[in-house]
């Protein structure tokens, strides 16, 4: 089976042997190097695919396929496209505004904005780079059905009532949409690429060098022995993840460590779904048009959720 990413680590090893370094260091030396290669390319290559057929996925097209529509399929294919589409906690009033004032419903809505933050291009390549190709794929999948089962829990609360007055009688002007060819898509992506590894590129080196150093220099087993009860372990983390506000990019990286030094797998990725989907900013902003009620359900439902995708991680790995 050929090793797409040999060619990255050849160039780790000959930079490695000719800087002359030898034991932890080298090691050290030699995993940072290779993880921001390998990180480095498949950022690059999924931000430009994500971005090209988020091209065809505009909000108003999305406000169009889902607006009034209920049922299990409408939470699909609203966590579905919230996987492809642009969010950042900046970005989640206007979104969430636009979709009650189209006549989404609150649970198809919650579906879209749980999903969006926790898998997004970003996610997926460092998850790609650092876990491979089968847990990303199990994670991705994981984070659609947070997305689709929380908001579906919301939705059969019936909370309408618990989401500011001023939301229904906003009225959002319906934005033109231009014709693109395909010359423009491909611009747009390339855009893309370069404003997002413009942001990222410095958290993804510290995170892949913390990552390195604690990879190289940790003894083996620490983590396992006290913290790796996969029990309580779980749990704890979510709760540790949920206020906690920390870029997600640079934390993968050192997660790949500290499952290598023993921390369950499910545990750690608990703790990034918790840090990625109930960021303390995004919550404070969703103040601004939520009522403490529904937030906290949505916090609860999303919170219990990640767990129990913790422990299944957990038990499959």
């Amino acid at each position: 089976m050929i090793d797409l990413f040999y060619p990255f680590q050849w160039v780790a090893n000959n930079i490695t042997n000719r800087l002359n370094l030898e034991g932890h260091i080298a090691d050290s030396v030699n995993f940072i190097i290779y993880d921001v290669i390998k990180i480095f390319f498949l950022l690059i290559v999924m931000i430009f695919a994500i971005s090209y057929i988020r091209s065809y996925i505009t909000p108003e097209k999305t406000r169009t396929v889902i607006g009034n529509k209920k049922g299990l399929r409408y939470h699909f294919l609203a966590s579905i496209t919230g996987v492809f589409t642009p969010f950042c906690s900046c970005s989640s009033v206007p979104l969430f505004i636009g979709f009650i004032e189209a006549g989404v419903p609150l649970g198809v809505t919650f579906s879209f904005l749980i999903t969006s933050p926790l898998v997004n291009e970003a996610a997926i390549a460092i998850l790609w780079a650092t876990f491979g190709l089968k847990l990303t794929i199990i994670y991705v999948i994981s984070g659609i059905l947070i997305g689709v089962i929380s908001g579906y829990i919301i939705g059969l609360l019936k909370m309408e009532k618990y989401v500011a007055s001023f939301v229904y009688d906003i009225k959002m002007m319906k934005i033109k949409e231009e014709k693109k060819t395909q010359k423009d898509r491909i611009k747009y992506a390339k855009k893309e690429v370069r404003n997002i590894v413009s942001k990222v590129w410095l958290y993804i080196i510290i995170g892949v060098t913390l990552g390195g150093l604690f990879h190289s220099f940790a003894p083996e087993g620490i983590l396992e022995k006290y913290a790796g009860n996969s029990i309580i372990g779980v749990p704890i983390a979510t709760l540790i993840g949920i206020p906690l506000y920390s870029n997600a990019i640079a934390m993968i990286p050192i997660i790949e460590s500290l499952v290598g030094k023993g921390l369950p797998l499910g545990t750690a990725l608990a703790f990034l779904m918790a840090v990625t989907a109930l960021s303390l900013p995004e919550i404070i902003i969703l103040k601004k048009v939520l009522k403490k009620e529904l937030i906290a359900v949505f916090v609860g439902i999303t919170g219990f959720a990640i767990m129990i995708t913790g422990y299944l991680f957990n038990f499959i790995v």
